[in-house]
């Protein structure tokens, strides 16, 4: 097994360039980088409200940058005509965009391999601490979510493969296809107009994860607190995605059930609860821990990310979206950096789980 561990983690970095390399090609390509808005800006075209940076990096350029290349009408940006060769050249130093796309991608590498991912374009602070500040928001209500998904899918779905086809195994149905069909973003207004304060109960906060005077708590009030804050929107992630593991806790035990060896048991006399809970269930979780780390992680980023927006928490899944509208490679590359070796760790973890729930399965013994 530990063979199998070091050859997965050796995989981990061409895995992890790949997806850089593929990334920062369609990044290049893309219109309205961060020198166009920039030029934009100086202008006087750029409108958007979610422009940050207007002061601080002019200020920047104004006080110098050394001039890595030449600018001229035809430089190349939209919007640079009439704008002096010198200030265009300044920009493209201050942003990193005087150099080569390959020199540029090779020196993105070599701070990457020591978790060094440079400064936001237009935040004026370091990666590393924009992923920390906003890490405990994404581990909360990924956590939270995932542990309430699997604590009510599981046992529900073999609730449901146990009485399948009775009264119960129908309203149940019924009841996830409802949840699954409404959107956690509508939900999660719902849950706010009904009990934040928006039509009706006001029993919950609508903002934020923890209250302003948080610090001056007791250690039971925190606790309180943050419970408190948490609670609409991992309720609002739950009930969407609870309804695919749930279905596919019962087909997984359905497929079990009607194997030979469970009527063997039975017929040995066996009680219902010691068939499934010693034989059948080792068996069907085994496609269950499978999809582990991509729900855990999709719940951890993509699938919050409006959650995030309607209860105005600042995490992972915001912050990598804001960064993508504003063209802030930094973080927009150092956020997948960092989803996607959780993703290839978590991957590795559900191989090893894969062991602890069936010690038959043996993965040294597998070709690459």
């Amino acid at each position: 097994m530990s063979w199998y561990v070091l050859r997965r983690l050796a995989l981990i970095v061409p895995t992890l360039f790949g997806i850089l390399v593929l990334n920062f090609v369609i990044v290049q390509a893309a219109p309205g980088g961060p020198v166009e808005r920039m030029v934009a800006e100086l202008k006087g075209m750029h409108t958007s409200a979610t422009g940050q940076f207007a002061g601080t990096s002019a200020d920047m350029i104004q006080s110098g940058g050394s001039s890595g290349g030449s600018a001229s009408d035809s430089s190349g940006y939209r919007g640079s005509q009439g704008l002096p060769p010198e200030l265009i050249a300044r920009i493209e130093a201050l942003y990193g965009f005087d150099k080569p796309p390959l020199e540029r991608f090779v020196l993105m590498l070599k701070n990457y391999a020591s978790f060094e991912f440079g400064d936001s374009y237009y935040r004026g602070r370091p990666v590393t601490e924009l992923i920390v500040e906003r890490l405990p928001v994404s581990i909360s209500l990924g956590l939270w979510s995932t542990l309430i998904t699997y604590l009510i899918s599981i046992p529900l779905g073999i609730r449901k493969a146990v009485r399948h086809g009775t009264p119960f195994d129908v309203w149940s149905s019924s009841a996830i296809i409802v949840g699954y069909a409404i959107p956690s973003f509508l939900f999660a207004i719902l849950l706010i107009v009904l009990f934040a304060g928006g039509s009706y109960l006001d029993w919950f906060p609508l903002r934020g994860l923890t209250s302003d005077n948080w610090q001056e708590l007791s250690w039971l009030g925190k606790i309180t607190d943050y419970l408190w804050h948490i609670t609409l929107p991992t309720i609002a992630i739950v009930i969407g995605n609870f309804a695919t593991l749930t279905m596919l806790t019962k087909n997984s035990f359905l497929d079990e059930i009607s194997k030979l060896y469970v009527q063997t048991a039975m017929a040995k006399g066996l009680s219902e609860n010691q068939v499934l809970y010693r034989h059948v269930f080792r068996n069907a979780m085994l496609i269950i821990i499978a999809g582990f780390p991509a729900a855990f992680v999709g719940m951890f980023f993509t699938g919050v990310l409006l959650i995030e927006y309607i209860f105005s928490l600042e995490g992972l899944g915001l912050l990598g979206f804001e960064s993508v509208i504003n063209r802030d490679y930094p973080v927009v590359f150092g956020t997948l950096f960092i989803f996607t070796l959780l993703g290839l760790l978590l991957k590795l973890i559900s191989d090893l789980t894969y062991v602890l729930v069936d010690p038959r399965i043996d993965f040294d013994r597998r070709e690459f």
